[in-house]
């Protein structure tokens, strides 16, 4: 197979350093992971499909995940010929739905733009939906042994340290010259390797918290390790007040069946079934537990289009946080008398409780569903 070779940048050649590369890949080699689900394999399917899913998300956690897709979605093919709503059913749980969204529209691209196959060019694949550039250059180094540059999460961290990196990766001042950086110390042999030693050094040695220095093959020429500064590399964003917000939701029940309605595709929780709301996600002023009841009036007025109530009672309060800010579930259990056939239209949907566990539902909303 041929090699996709691309040449760092002629500015930062300053950062060429043979001997790490050497280093990491000869670790990977012995010490490194070699037996996950997505390994041990050329497929870019396989190999994008699990990209996707690790970012933002442990290995642990995607592992079952990536499983049951691979089972009902077992090519590009049948993933982009499948309803969106039935991806978002088997990604439900994982979070950052975005991503889902952005998975099932780049399936489409590449059977209509690319006959079916994820281009080897990290450029090209940097185009598709949910591929950036880091990601990009991992699916084509290790579907194609393209050489190219990736700078997630753990590399930043291991490079900070590594180096000394006195500020914070997230600027990007300082993430340009990383990008630099990483171009640099490309290997000319092993790119998969070396690319594949990164990510697990991050992930197994060079932790956020408690990194096993004592372990690591770079920890005699780490700075961080060298001068005590392993608490304090890298440096960490600067900290500012997360927004909390508190939304009214609805659990209109009747006969064994739970009320749910469709939301956006776009925004939060996009294309997702959840609970209708009352008044949006509003500004929270003070505890979650301070918010005032809806009054009798305004339930009534939100549950009439549904059916006739029989009882309504508060639910305690569900906290989930988003990565931009944190989110109180006022829910309120409206059980129905009888309920109206309009409760179909506007994207409504009345769901039996034994389906909601499958049901493509937010994490929280199906936790509170599930633990009613």
């Amino acid at each position: 197979m041929k090699r996709v070779v691309s040449t760092p940048a002629a500015d930062g050649r300053q950062f060429a350093d043979p001997a790490f590369s050497a280093t990491v890949v000869a670790w990977q080699k012995q010490h490194g992971r070699h037996a996950l689900p997505w390994q041990n394999t050329r497929d870019a399917y396989r190999i994008w499909l699990s990209e996707i899913m690790l970012q933002q998300t442990q290995v642990t956690a995607v592992i079952p995940y990536y499983q049951r897709f691979l089972q009902r979605f077992p090519d590009v093919a049948t993933l982009a010929a499948a309803p969106a709503e039935d991806v978002m059913a088997h990604w439900s749980g994982l979070g950052y739905y975005t991503r889902a969204r952005n998975l099932h529209r780049c399936a489409q691209i590449v059977m209509e733009a690319h006959g079916g196959s994820f281009p080897a060019d990290p450029a090209l694949l940097a185009q598709l939906p949910g591929i950036g550039r880091s990601t990009a250059a991992a699916i084509a180094a290790f579907a194609y042994g393209a050489r190219a540059a990736i700078l997630d999460g753990n590399v930043k961290r291991v490079f900070a340290r590594v180096f000394g990196i006195d500020a914070y990766p997230g600027e990007k001042r300082v993430e340009d010259t990383l990008w630099l950086r990483a171009e640099a110390l490309l290997p000319e042999e092993g790119i998969e390797s070396y690319t594949q030693g990164l990510m697990d050094l991050g992930a197994t040695l060079c932790t956020r918290s408690r990194p096993s220095c004592e372990r690591c093959p770079l920890a005699p020429r780490c700075i961080a390790f060298g001068t005590a500064r392993t608490a304090e590399l890298p440096v960490r964003k600067p900290k500012k007040a997360v927004p909390e917000k508190h939304a009214a939701m609805l659990v209109v029940e009747h006969e064994g069946h739970i009320l749910l309605q469709q939301r956006p595709d776009s925004g939060i929780w996009g294309g997702l079934l959840s609970l209708p709301e009352v008044g949006g996600f509003t500004p929270l002023e003070g505890a979650a537990g301070a918010v005032p009841p809806l009054p009798e009036d305004a339930l009534r007025q939100a549950t009439a289009p549904f059916g006739e109530p029989a009882s309504s009672e508060r639910l305690p309060a569900v906290v989930h946080v988003f990565t931009h800010f944190k989110l109180h579930i006022i829910p309120y259990r409206v059980h129905l008398a009888r309920r109206l056939p309009m409760a179909a239209q506007g994207g409504h949907v009345w769901l039996p409780t034994a389906a909601l566990a499958q049901a493509p539902l937010p994490a929280p909303i199906k936790k509170l569903l599930l633990g009613m």
